[in-house]
């Protein structure tokens, strides 16, 4: 697991975090049972404040993609193994939509309106 953020990025920070972690969830670079980085050693790695990563980590706990355990960290959740099923339906919109000519922002566009 490779989380990442852009400094340079108008994206919180703790957005970055959380969206790299779906990410790989969605990808199945990650599995329910996995273990994250501690706040405190992803905060050092990243360079940030441990705080943003904590707020990262209680966001995907809100979310249900992850448990915090005392003593045992953030854990990726069971509840995450549909989230990566949906990669492949994912994939499978984003080909039809540009085989429509459709654009990636008008695809987007189109999710939004639809889950409203």
């Amino acid at each position: 697991m490779l989380i990442k953020v852009d400094m340079s990025s108008g994206a919180p920070l703790y957005e970055q975090v959380a969206a790299s972690v779906r990410a790989d969830i969605v990808a199945g670079r990650v599995s329910p049972g996995d273990r994250l980085p501690s706040a405190r050693e992803l905060a050092d790695a990243l360079e940030i404040n441990l705080h943003t990563v904590l707020r990262a980590y209680q966001q995907l706990r809100d979310e249900g993609l992850i448990d915090l355990r005392r003593g045992r960290g953030a854990v990726i959740s069971g509840s995450a193994a549909p989230l990566a099923e949906l990669s492949q339906d994912i994939s499978a919109l984003v080909a039809r939509a540009a085989a429509l000519g459709l654009s990636p922002a008008t695809l987007a566009a189109l999710i939004k309106e639809t889950s409203a």
